[in-house]
């Protein structure tokens, strides 16, 4: 015996509740971009020299640091800390070890009628200011000697160090030094 043949049965899927996911989920999508755009605030960059209560000033417009800047480097994020205390004097020429090959690397000799601590102290206060990291006290020779850290625009990592290297009738020699980290951000 045999079932009488049978027309198959109806039933219809409604996409319905996949479309309102779809909806839910294009809505949010459009609101965070729309909060993005209207509360995403604007970086920049500033150039500005910070004033720091006591210690020494900055020496304001001066020259010295001067051949540590060339075209594209260190990038604008990074060359306000080419900076020099009020009584500041060059003590040689300004050096560039690797001559263009390779990484950024700039040197100088100066010198100061401050004692280590207020130069030091300078460095301290005004690269703090402006968003550098101290990373290192103190050299392997024993010296004073201190170095900051800071992520450039260029995706490397930038380095200022500060080394004293002997004070003597109240002036104190000491070695400004900015170089390109080889390893990126």
């Amino acid at each position: 015996m045999s079932d009488p043949t049978k027309p198959p049965l109806t039933t219809t899927t409604s996409i319905l509740p996949a479309m309102t996911v779809l909806l839910i989920a294009v809505v949010t999508l459009v609101g965070f971009m729309v909060l993005n755009l209207v509360a995403n605030p604007r970086v920049s960059t500033t150039t500005t020299i910070p004033i720091v209560v006591g210690g020494l000033a900055t020496q304001k417009g001066s020259t010295l640091l001067q051949g540590c800047q060339q075209p594209g480097n260190p990038p604008s994020n990074i060359s306000g800390a080419l900076m020099v205390p009020v009584g500041t004097h060059a003590n040689g020429a300004t050096q560039h070890p690797n001559g263009g090959a390779g990484d950024f690397d700039c040197f100088r000799s100066l010198l100061t009628r401050a004692t280590s601590g207020e130069i030091l102290g300078y460095y301290s206060a005004h690269l703090e200011a402006l968003g550098w990291s101290l990373f290192s006290q103190g050299s392997s020779s024993g010296g004073a000697q201190i170095l900051f850290q800071k992520a450039g625009s260029d995706t490397f990592y930038w380095i200022v160090g500060v080394t004293i290297n002997h004070h003597l009738s109240g002036v104190t020699t000491w070695t400004y030094r900015i170089y390109q980290n080889s390893s990126a951000i």
